[in-house]
């Protein structure tokens, strides 16, 4: 709980697309939904609900002003079954970058294992399947 800022929380993840409807098509076939969208042309915005709430928000005017690593390091949205949502994403048209593995972590305070799996989109952003 934050005792600093009452109710905050994380809302969206911003990207700016180079081809808008072609990232658009991409995440919906990952099942996202179109929650709102404004403005048209180089000044569309769309907002994609992931499917818990959460939201990526694109905007249409990324082009190829920013970096090409991407417009994000990577975000990370949990599932049930990683190896599953990367074979999905890739029949979306997403790319490989790291294929389904799951990892021993020397963590404290406790050991854990985690299962992930990275994906590129069309911006060059990277997309990851987390199961902890």
């Amino acid at each position: 709980m934050n005792n600093i800022i009452k109710n905050l929380g994380f809302h969206h993840v911003a990207l700016r697309c180079k081809d808008i409807e072609k990232s658009l098509s991409m995440y919906t076939a990952l099942g996202m939904r179109e929650k709102v969208r404004w403005g048209e042309g180089e000044s569309l915005i769309v907002m994609l609900d992931i499917g818990n709430g959460d939201i990526i928000e694109l905007f249409a005017d990324g082009g190829d002003k920013y970096a090409e690593e991407g417009k994000w390091q990577h975000f990370a949205m949990y599932c049930d079954d990683p190896e599953a949502a990367f074979n999905k994403a890739l029949e979306a048209g997403f790319t490989p970058l790291t294929y389904p593995k799951t990892v021993p972590l020397d963590s404290t305070p406790e050991k854990m294992s985690i299962t992930v799996a990275f994906v590129k989109g069309n911006d060059n952003e990277q997309v990851e399947f987390f199961k902890g």
